[in-house]
């Protein structure tokens, strides 16, 4: 990791990106969506901070976007420490003199089974990261964006916040909660020009999946064919939501929880 004085300014200039002068911080960046979502954002001109509890990962992504010519750097904070992710986001800030967005899309995940074999580690889990850890962040960012007129929030939901789970029980009902609690700040920080929605994927391609593949062949094969449009999502594909949630063209979009499932929340 570096500091404001290490920062490599000979970067080429973006031109025309969707994300043009922005500092946005991405949480879970070190790998599945927020890592596609920081090499994105660099490409769509942000200045991007990268956070994990995963340094050497994060450091990994680090390098490939300023191997492609993309201003990034990283900060290391839990989620599951309020006073961990207060200092991090505070540090994400200082990296660049500003913050303008965040996406908040570091989680926990559920190890799959109904509602009657659903642990209470799972519970607490999804308890602690998946909501209060998101929660503490979305208290933590406002105080940088003020200082700059406003910013942009978006929260990492999921399908199963918008349905029920029987396989995701404690995931999809934490990941309900958040919805409720992207609307909620939406109206809250809307008079700070303060805009907070979510996005809420489908069965998505990332390292969770394909272990749930390993212990049960098929089960990609299975989900994707289950989708309207006929395969699971991609992490880049949610990386592009969030990008335009992020940027000025979404100008006067608040309050919204986005599917982006291939039309899965809408087939039942």
């Amino acid at each position: 990791m570096t500091d404001q004085t290490a920062i490599d300014e000979s970067a080429p200039a973006s031109k025309g990106g969707l994300l043009d002068g922005k500092v946005i911080l991405v949480t879970g960046a070190s790998r599945g969506i927020g890592a596609a979502a920081a090499s994105l954002f660099a490409e769509e001109g942000a200045e991007v901070v990268l956070a994990a509890r995963d340094e050497t990962a994060l450091q990994r992504v680090v390098d490939g976007i300023r191997a492609a010519g993309g201003i990034a750097d990283a900060v290391v904070f839990d989620l599951a420490d309020a006073d961990s992710t207060w200092a991090g986001v505070a540090r994400a800030a200082k990296l660049y003199g500003r913050l303008d967005g965040a996406f908040n899309n570091a989680g926990a995940p559920q190890q799959p089974g109904p509602l009657d074999v659903t642990s209470e580690e799972d519970i607490d889990a999804q308890a602690t990261v998946n909501f209060r850890g998101q929660w503490t962040a979305m208290k933590a960012q406002p105080e940088a964006m003020r200082a700059i007129g406003g910013g942009a929030i978006v929260n990492t939901s999921s399908l199963g916040g918008l349905r029920q789970s029987t396989d995701l029980p404690a995931y999809s009902a934490i990941k309900r909660a958040l919805n409720s609690l992207t609307e909620t700040a939406a109206v809250t920080w809307a008079r700070e020009g303060i805009r907070v929605n979510a996005l809420a994927p489908g069965g998505t391609l990332t390292d969770m999946w394909n272990q749930w593949e390993a212990a049960q062949p098929g089960t990609i094969a299975a989900v994707g064919a289950a989708v309207p449009l006929g395969r699971m999502v991609e992490p880049r594909e949610v990386a592009e939501a969030a990008a335009w949630l992020l940027s000025d063209r979404a100008a006067m979009v608040t309050g919204v929880v986005l599917p982006v499932d291939g039309g899965g929340s809408v087939a039942g």
